[in-house]
């Protein structure tokens, strides 16, 4: 019975991952306008944010547009294909569990941030 389920959900992930690509792609926000200093000085904040994330999770699309929507450059590593950022999340962060941001400060700490309303908040609240 447990392998059926399995079977079943990842049967709908194969169906419903390109569409839900495409709605993420065609719905994407604007983002916001800053000068030119302004933008560089964001994206040398964000210098030290790396999202790790699955390409088809909902989760994981609704922290990318708030990405987007913001105008921020953090690089993005998928944890479900890329097997090396796989394990850095599992030894940096503890579990295999996405969306989570990397947070490194000036002096080199690292924290980890899990669920995508803390990863919304923390963003809006840094950079808005």
């Amino acid at each position: 019975m447990k392998s059926v389920v399995r079977i079943f959900f990842k049967t709908l992930r194969i169906i419903l991952g390109p569409v839900l690509l495409l709605w993420e792609r065609i719905t994407l926000p604007r983002g916001v306008e800053r000068s030119a200093e302004e933008q560089q000085r964001i994206d040398g904040e964000t210098q030290g944010l790396v999202l790790y994330h699955f390409r088809t999770c909902p989760f994981c699309m609704r922290v990318r547009r708030c990405i987007r929507r913001l105008s921020l450059n953090i690089e993005t590593r998928d944890a479900q294909h890329d097997l090396c950022s796989r394990q850095e999340l599992l030894e940096g962060g503890g579990s295999v569990k996405v969306p989570c941001l990397r947070i490194t400060d000036e002096q080199g700490n690292v924290s980890w941030l899990y669920e995508s309303d803390k990863i919304r908040d923390y963003l809006e609240e840094r950079f808005t």
